[in-house]
């Protein structure tokens, strides 16, 4: 039976580019299926270039509930002292790098027993160092707690039940006080022929620096009820 793994991502910073290009570095407004298959990887201390690793990865349906939507952010770099192609001078090179600033995220994957365990183990005790998007973008606290994360539930039912990952004591009263609540927006994998499915380039093949490869999947974009069961102290 499937069973499904629950992550918290919190941080002050994170970012999770999906068409950085050249001296643009972007951010998707959640965390992308590449990101985390690189974050459970770095975990389990999977090579860059294991395709067959990644693909077991990858291949968890993966959603994501968005518990506080980020401040998009942009840091503008210069080189200077950069060679120029003709290799006779050399000049200043200009960048943006965009992020997100006090996003907080649940991630639910969804898959085998087996691998959703040994996923967990690893994320507690993870074999290289975790960052949500870039090495300086560390998390705020554990993705995992210990004894909890795994769930004999599917994804949609997670989603929708977990407890509020907010920690802010104002924010969670004011919401207790409110009788119209936000909602939470959801990104879930789905099916090609689902209604209202959208496509997101992210799926990984290989990390290989050389020659990083991705495909195309689809999910269903919706929100879900914040509850009183899920505002918790």
């Amino acid at each position: 039976m499937p069973q499904s793994l629950a992550i918290c991502l919190d941080a002050p910073m994170q970012s999770w580019g999906s068409h950085a290009r050249g001296t643009v570095r972007d951010t998707a407004l959640e965390p992308t299926k590449s990101g985390i298959v690189g974050l459970l990887g770095a975990a389990c201390g999977m090579p860059r270039h294991d395709k067959p690793a990644i693909a077991k990865l990858a291949a968890l349906r993966m959603g994501v509930r968005v518990d506080r939507e980020g401040i998009l952010e942009r840091d503008y770099h210069t080189v200077q002292g950069v060679p120029t192609t003709s290799g006779t001078g050399h000049r200043t090179v200009e960048s943006h790098r965009f992020y997100l600033a006090d996003a907080l995220f649940l991630v639910v994957l969804e898959g085998d027993a087996d691998l959703v365990d040994e996923l967990h183990g690893a994320l507690a005790r993870p074999r290289w160092p975790l960052f949500l998007g870039r090495k300086a973008f560390l998390p705020a606290r554990p993705l995992v707690a210990a004894g909890t994360g795994r769930f004999a539930q599917p994804i949609e039912t997670v989603l929708a039940e977990h407890p509020w990952l907010e920690t802010q004591r104002q924010v969670l009263e004011a919401e207790r006080r409110k009788t119209d609540r936000v909602k939470l927006r959801t990104v879930i994998d789905c099916a090609t022929t689902a209604a209202d499915a959208q496509t997101r380039h992210d799926h990984p093949i290989t990390f290989d620096p050389t020659h990083r490869s991705y495909r195309s999947r689809t999910v269903r974009i919706d929100r879900v009820d914040l509850t009183d069961a899920m505002i918790q102290p």
